[in-house]
């Protein structure tokens, strides 16, 4: 990536206030169980709508924190402290009081895989596209997390009443782009055919290893190590791919300590050359459109030569896109540096839909996410907003584009 790719995000008060991201994932109140001898936490930020949106305000700073959409259902049980915390992030958040019921709240545990093992221990309160506010509609990514047939009725319902709606400057909203995240209950064989069919609709879908492991009724870790396989990531992709050869959509399989795999099927796009290029002579159009001929040019027929009004082939060059195959690695190589697990794949998917809201590539946005995911896991609950001697925003006693900085150098990414 070259300058123009670096993630821009000092202060600049004449950011854009539209908005980049929206999540339809829940607000929660954790409370999160360790193996022992580590005690259990409770009152933690949590919840996927909290992390996803974490992860896309770690790359919008004020003023570009209003960029960024998210729902909170408060109910009477609301701690004071939780309220302050989520004020001092500045983002758009839409915090709706209802005094007549508790907040959602749900407990976590973890094995020593880093399985998540989850359950409500309120009644939760799920988000639809009726809860998305006008300006939330004009959003540029939308994250859901939800079943197969959830996500078509939720991607038609947002398409619907986006209709009608225009972008703050009075034009044309721009294709919303769809970040899919699959919930693990229903990562199943027997799901396997619905989650295909929502595939079309969707830019992305990110499930975890495991949950991509359970679409294909396999476990997906190494059967000698026990470890995460690679290759039944990659195997698993190359199904999901083939299974929508025409397709466009891409795969972002969050797997953990060995990063991400990023896959998405290529296609081919055609540049025509300019009449000085062509070489071909005129011929009659009566003679193209005729019966077959011993000399008929096969290619000219069915590679998608074209003919201009005088008759004359117009011969198209053919650039093939090689699609994405790669693996990004985890930010975090020292496995000490990781402190708790939860909420790092939603938190990654925030940063990789505003990355990809803002135009960034797919390899990009997976390399936004991952130095999202990184921040959200270094502690219990959510990172530490601070600003350094200079007055800029630090996560962590860390600035994002310094972190995003080193981990580019890491990737080698290619100059475009």
């Amino acid at each position: 990536m070259d300058a123009q790719h670096v993630p821009k995000i000092e202060n600049d008060d004449n950011a854009s206030h539209e908005i980049d991201f929206v999540t339809l994932g829940m607000f929660i109140i954790d409370e999160i169980e360790y193996l022992p001898p580590t005690p259990p936490v409770k009152d933690i930020l949590g919840g996927a709508g909290t992390y996803s949106a974490l992860g896309a305000r770690l790359f919008s700073p004020p003023p570009l924190s209003s960029s960024v959409g998210w729902v909170i259902d408060k109910g009477f049980d609301f701690p004071s402290a939780l309220e302050d915390l989520i004020s001092s992030w500045e983002t758009s958040v839409l915090m709706r009081p209802t005094p007549e019921r508790l907040t959602t709240r749900g407990w976590n545990g973890y094995d020593e895989h880093q399985n998540r093992a989850f359950r409500y221990t309120t009644p939760k309160k799920r988000l639809t596209a009726e809860d998305l506010t006008p300006e939330f509609l004009t959003a540029r990514s939308f994250h859901l997390i939800c079943s197969p047939a959830r996500c078509r009725e939720l991607v038609t319902e947002i398409k619907a009443r986006r209709s009608g709606l225009s972008s703050p400057d009075g034009g044309n909203l721009p294709k919303p782009i769809f970040i899919w995240e699959p919930v693990p209950d229903l990562c199943t064989p027997d799901e396997l055919l619905n989650c295909t069919n929502v595939l079309p609709i969707i830019d992305v879908i990110s499930p975890n290893h495991s949950e991509l492991a359970g679409f294909m009724g396999d476990s997906g870790l190494d059967s000698e190590t026990g470890e995460i396989s690679t290759k039944a990531v990659e195997r698993a992709c190359e199904q999901l791919l083939g299974s929508m050869p025409l397709q466009s959509f891409s795969i972002v399989v969050r797997a953990g300590e060995k990063g991400c795999y990023l896959a998405r099927n290529g296609g081919r796009k055609r540049k025509v050359q300019s009449r000085d290029q062509r070489q071909r002579p005129k011929k009659a159009s009566a003679f193209l459109h005729g019966g077959l001929r011993p000399d008929t040019d096969m290619e000219a027929l069915f590679a998608g030569l074209l003919q201009d009004p005088e008759g004359t082939i117009a011969r198209e060059e053919i650039e093939v896109d090689p699609g994405v195959e790669r693996w990004i690695p985890a930010y975090h190589t020292d496995a000490s540096k990781v402190v708790d697990p939860t909420g790092g794949g939603n938190t990654f998917l925030g940063g990789l839909a505003v990355a990809l809201a803002r135009g960034k590539t797919l390899e990009e946005a997976a390399a936004w996410g991952s130095i999202a995911a990184s921040f959200a896991i270094e502690q219990v609950g959510t990172p530490v907003l601070g600003k350094d001697e200079e007055g800029l925003e630090t996560w962590n006693e860390v600035r994002v584009d310094e972190r995003f900085e080193e981990f580019k150098t890491r990737l080698a990414f290619s100059e475009r």
